[in-house]
């Protein structure tokens, strides 16, 4: 229960200020952030809605949702896929490049401060291994 419930508020805590670290500083909601974060690392700067939406863990209707709130914002647009008329693509902007790059440096100082540095290297091994075991299983079910 211990484990538990200090993984809930801790996490918790931790998102909620690097969220409103990154709304406060830059206009970008984390959910804003990791999307332009998976786009930017995409070889031509553009994913499939449904790659995209399984990549940030979302459902592909709330991932429509957000991705038109972020085309209001101009750090992203929709196209149609080339090698599929029907597929849609989310393509990040020369605006969402800069935003992101603006943004990433806070976001970075925020991670290192609200957790990596407060975790040894031993820790943080224990951390990515419970983590990504979580992750697989429930990514295999």
């Amino acid at each position: 229960m211990r484990a538990w419930r200090g993984y809930m508020d801790g996490n918790q805590r931790l998102m909620e200020i690097l969220n409103r670290e990154l709304q406060d500083a830059h206009d970008l909601s984390l959910a804003d952030y990791r999307i332009l974060v998976m786009l930017s690392e995409s070889p031509d700067g553009a994913l499939r809605m449904s790659d995209l939406a399984d990549g940030v863990l979302s459902s592909r209707s709330r991932l429509t949702h957000q991705i038109r709130r972020m085309e209001a914002q101009d750090v992203v647009v929709r196209d149609t896929c080339p090698e599929d008329g029907r597929g849609v693509l989310a393509r990040i902007t020369a605006e969402g490049r800069r935003r992101l790059a603006a943004a990433a440096p806070l976001h970075v100082r925020g991670v290192r401060k609200n957790l990596v540095d407060l975790l040894s290297e031993h820790e943080l091994e224990v951390l990515a291994d419970v983590f990504e075991k979580v992750d697989k299983a429930i990514g295999e079910r």
